[in-house]
């Protein structure tokens, strides 16, 4: 067995788009023969067939939020891992993520008029109920893979779970999504330790952040966020950090500059929720890590020379992140 622990950025493009030299938002952190993928964006089960990563080596599954491009992909890993050895595992797969936000999101300032709620009856699921109404949703195929495949019940390969938050953290989805706390444990196995954090992606919460720490170092993935005072503490003394990252230069010329009610609530929504391109260096050199790995890039296909501005504000290693990009994690 390997002893080897490597970060492999699967897919590195942010937003819900289709591209086309880049996938969707996922990342893979691999110890030793086991694997755990982080976020499940478009293409994510392609990119781990290409990254040479079995599904019967996948231990754990963990989602930052629930936006569709860091889940599309989520659901497929059980519907065609039946077929890529999903069925080697030895125990189910544990997937983590976001629970129920409680209530629908107040509507945009710059919303005329509100909209329809969709499923007025569950309108926010969290990762476990969405993972239910997906089971649902499949059932004509799941059921037909079970008697005429003789496929493993799903339960055995794949268990959802919402992460929960310490007591004592003062959350409110809409008027603290991101209070100020201390990183806390969600997951340990013989290979990896994983702490999470609330980070800032209003309205979308809880949205987190999540740190592994394995023998041979830490990575931290701070999800979709602007700066956050909880990541920067999360992150503090880590060797990988892997970003998100926004070219706010890029923001107003795609949104004219907010001529319209649209286009400024997705200003607001660009530079409150995401962090720019020098900011990400400056939560990186704040957090002490070695190397700053940026990902999630938006736009997604903007080949820019402008992602290596963000080395100006970080005296560490920055690495502008391609799909497929991997590098080893060792202790120094």
């Amino acid at each position: 067995m390997s002893s080897a622990t490597e970060v492999i950025l699967l897919g590195t493009s942010g937003g819900p788009r289709w591209r086309r030299d880049r996938a969707g938002i996922a990342s893979a952190l691999v110890v030793g023969d086991a694997v755990y993928l982080v976020d499940c964006g478009y293409g994510t089960g392609r990119q781990m067939i290409r990254a040479g990563l079995g599904l019967d080596r996948l231990r754990g599954v963990f989602v930052t939020h629930l936006h569709s491009d860091h889940t599309v992909d989520f659901f497929s890993l059980l519907l065609f891992g039946w077929y890529e050895k999903l069925e080697g595992v030895e125990r189910p797969v544990v997937a983590l993520g976001p629970g129920d936000r409680g209530r629908v999101p107040p509507a945009s300032p710059h919303l005329l008029t509100p909209p329809a709620t969709i499923c007025s009856d569950s309108p926010t699921p969290g990762l476990a109920e969405m993972t239910r109404h997906l089971t649902r949703a499949f059932a004509t195929d799941i059921n037909d893979r079970l008697r005429d495949n003789l496929r493993r019940h799903p339960d055995d390969l794949l268990v959802a779970r919402d992460i929960a938050l310490p007591q004592d953290v003062p959350f409110d989805p809409d008027h603290r999504p991101c209070p100020r706390m201390r990183p806390f444990p969600i997951y340990e196995d013989d290979r990896v330790r994983v702490s999470a954090t609330l980070v800032q992606h209003a309205p979308v919460a809880p949205a987190y952040a999540f740190r592994f720490d394995a023998d041979e170092g830490s990575v931290v993935f701070s999800g979709d966020t602007g700066v956050c005072e909880n990541l920067i503490e999360l992150a503090a003394d880590a060797d990988v950090l892997v970003h998100e990252v926004i070219d706010e230069q890029w923001v107003h010329r795609q949104y004219e500059g907010g001529r319209t009610e649209q286009q400024r609530s997705m200003i607001d929504h660009h530079l409150t929720a995401h962090t720019t391109i020098p900011d990400t260096g400056r939560v990186a050199e704040r957090a002490g890590v070695r190397t700053l790995a940026l990902h999630h890039f938006v736009p997604g296909e903007l080949d820019s020379p402008r992602w290596d501005e963000a080395a100006k504000e970080f005296s560490g290693t920055l690495v502008v992140g391609q799909d497929l990009d991997r590098f080893p994690i060792r202790r120094t």
